[in-house]
């Protein structure tokens, strides 16, 4: 019941022929063309470049590395640093 013949087909185009005429039809299946082109060439345009924010975000996190030891100074470190430059004047 679902399914579509192939005489249903042909009464579509008969109605389409009767309504737009037959000069329109291969203009407006055209226009039809390019804008589906359009959105096919936008929507990769989008994909690439979401893959590409995604790749250097992730280039980023690989080229992070941890700190040394000794770029580390704890607080503790610089309270005793600052006590002795003190006592030194």
């Amino acid at each position: 019941m679902g399914a579509l013949r192939p005489w249903h087909i042909a009464i579509l185009v008969v109605v389409l022929i009767l309504l737009f005429g037959a000069k329109k039809l291969p203009d407006a299946a055209r226009g039809l063309g390019r804008s589906l082109r359009i959105i096919k060439a936008e929507t990769k345009t989008l994909r690439d470049d979401e893959d590409r924010d995604v790749a250097e975000k992730a280039d980023a996190q690989a080229s992070r590395k941890p700190l040394e030891s000794d770029d580390v100074v704890s607080p503790v470190q610089e309270s005793r640093s600052a006590k002795k430059s003190t006592t030194d004047l």
